[in-house]
């Protein structure tokens, strides 16, 4: 201490109580307005994409699109990943309480914890025709994939498939109030996993949804802002009006009765009315793509 200081006098004990209970009640206002934010960012995703990176904790910054000649760095697991894969999981099977015909107990297996630092380097033929077959617990779902005008997309969808990341993922969220869709693609469940990278808009002039209607049988990517999209998309099971901001990148071909019939089973409301969980249990027991 040095010679001119003095030690602070203690408070009287009633001021030194109120100072305690200023500082919790600081403290509660903190931690109210750090949950009211995070359920704010959730609720405010209408669609919510994968690279919600900072938040969800996947990885930090942007990463570069690859070149040409660049292929896609070696998948790496962590830990906390496949706890929170887990974690997800259950929440989602606990949620899954409706039935509907024709679906069953989802195979058994563990979501992927796979992740690269790059978008793989596009290797897809586009002037071919590309399908893939979503084979679910509540049956299968076929779509035409539109390598021509979404070649990044298309590409990335073919890889992850062909990496079997897709496989035993739940879909995590069910719309039915507003727009109309089933999303897809989140190995965590949380609605911000992905496979650890990120890639350009495409097709967004498409004239399909140009007058700001994405019609009933559209897939398309979900994002949490331009450019970032990774492996979270949407199924349209009905004409949902939305910006024309999401990659539409197939259509579905056979399956989409299967997924009104999910619908209509309903959502938990987990994030507001009509969104949320489905209550029908929906797993993606393996994804496939075909080039023909």
């Amino acid at each position: 201490m040095a010679p001119n200081d003095r030690p602070s006098k203690p408070l009287p004990k009633d001021k030194e109580k109120r100072r305690r209970e200023l500082e919790r009640l600081k403290y509660e206002r903190q931690v109210a307005r750090r949950r009211a934010s995070v359920k704010k960012t959730r609720r405010n995703s209408a669609i919510v994409g994968v690279s919600v990176l900072a938040v969800a904790g996947i990885a930090g910054g942007a990463w570069a699109a690859t070149g040409a000649g660049d292929k896609p760095k070696k998948a790496v697991t962590a830990k906390a990943s496949a706890t929170a894969t887990a974690s997800a999981s259950a929440t989602a099977a606990a949620a899954g309480s409706a039935h509907v015909a024709g679906c069953t107990t989802p195979a058994a297996g563990k979501a992927t914890t796979k992740q690269w630092k790059t978008e793989p380097a596009l290797t897809i033929d586009t002037k071919s025709t590309y399908t893939a077959t979503i084979s679910t617990n509540c049956g299968p779902i076929t779509i035409k994939l539109d390598a021509a005008a979404a070649p990044h997309t298309v590409n990335s969808f073919v890889y992850l498939a062909s990496q079997h990341f897709f496989d035993h993922v739940t879909c995590h969220r069910l719309t039915t109030a507003g727009i109309y869709v089933l999303q897809c693609g989140d190995p965590t469940g949380t609605g911000s996993g992905g496979p650890g990278y990120k890639f350009k808009d495409e097709n967004l002039t498409a004239s399909s949804i140009k007058g700001g209607t994405y019609p009933a049988g559209t897939v398309a990517m979900a994002n949490s802002g331009a450019n970032t999209n990774g492996s979270q998309f949407f199924l349209v099971y009905k004409d949902s009006t939305l910006s024309a901001s999401y990659t539409p990148f197939g259509t579905i071909t056979g399956g989409l009765s299967t997924l009104q019939k999910i619908a209509a089973a309903g959502t938990n409301n987990a994030n507001g009315t009509g969104d949320g969980n489905p209550l029908q249990t929906v797993t993606m027991n393996t994804v496939t793509t075909k080039k023909s």
